[in-house]
């Protein structure tokens, strides 16, 4: 393995780990404070670089970083209060229903209102080209922008959780909820905003991601399983679980993507010779770059086999 392929693997890699920790945040948080698995969370993601399109193209993409996730927040915290709310006390399943609803819905809204073919969401001026040169190879503005803002996001979240009075309060609503209520806080509100900050988390991944790779009506399915493998890999409810496991696997997805080694290669090095006669023949010749796709899906077996809890998980629910 030459060192030009090793360190811009590691660095796309990171920097998709670290687009995919942006989307799992956001879930993760609302599944840690509320105890709902969002299946529309990947919607919320896709509206964000929707938005975003159309926002820049009237002010330009620095304000429309801003305006479009506030945008998500508030259609996230509206869907909060007028539909997740009133079948909450139904249990999960129909949570999970309105949710799942609620996915299809924003689909065929973004279908009607921006057509079913790719946007031109460029990257503004100030992002395009390289940052630097190694070994030969451009590493993009582009993903160096993605790797900072999900950093300090990342930081942001944590500050607000634990340095906050916000941050303690929510905490406290997830555990004692009816002593947080009796104190003066409404707990109800608390959950809204939770869920809003959580689909805003998803709106700032699409705006930045909807520019660096692609805006389409499928961006939000393309994600959307590897969401939830990141966020059960990771540990139902833990933001570290899912930075970890977003890392892992996008470092997984990259590396694996560009290695065309077979088990034949492994059988040939240990001096087996192998032939299309070979007992298994079609499946030792599958090359790890033709599995990457299940890569990561492989992993979330072994871990719900072996640890169920996640990386580092700590809710039982």
């Amino acid at each position: 393995m030459n060192p030009e392929f090793f360190v811009i693997s590691l660095l796309n890699g990171v920097s998709y780990g670290l687009l995919l920790f942006m989307l799992s945040s956001g879930l993760t948080l609302i599944f840690s404070m509320m105890g709902v698995l969002n299946f529309a969370h990947t919607s919320f993601y896709m509206l964000g670089a929707y938005f975003a399109f159309t926002i820049s193209g009237v002010v330009g993409f620095w304000p429309a970083l801003v305006l479009a996730p506030l945008v998500v927040f508030a259609l996230g915290a509206a869907f909060e209060r007028y539909c997740l709310r009133r079948v909450h006390k139904f249990g999960h399943v129909p949570e999970l229903l309105v949710t799942f609803g609620l996915s299809y819905l924003i689909l065929e809204v973004v279908q009607l209102v921006w057509g079913r073919s790719t946007v031109p969401y460029g990257l503004p001026e100030q992002l395009q080209g390289p940052l630097f040169s190694l070994y030969g190879t451009q590493f993009p503005k582009s993903r160096s922008f993605v790797m900072l803002v999900a950093l300090l996001m990342l930081v942001s979240v944590w500050l607000l959780l634990t340095r906050t009075r916000i941050g303690l309060v929510i905490q406290a609503a997830l555990k004692y909820p009816e002593m947080v209520e009796a104190l003066g806080h409404n707990v109800p509100r608390v959950f809204m905003l939770v869920f809003g900050g959580g689909a805003a988390l998803a709106g700032l991944a699409g705006v930045i991601g909807g520019n660096t790779y692609v805006t389409e009506p499928a961006m939000a399915a393309s994600v959307g399983s590897i969401i939830f493998v990141v966020v059960v890999v990771g540990g139902m409810g833990s933001l570290a679980g899912a930075f970890l496991a977003s890392l892992l696997i996008g470092l997984v997805q990259t590396f694996a993507v560009a290695l065309d080694y077979s088990l034949i290669h492994v059988f040939k090095a240990v001096g087996v010779a192998v032939t299309d006669q070979t007992f298994g023949y079609p499946l030792l010749k599958l090359t790890i770059s033709q599995v990457a796709p299940i890569l990561p899906y492989l992993f979330l077996v072994l871990i719900l086999i072996f640890r169920p809890k996640g990386l580092l998980g700590t809710r039982e629910d």
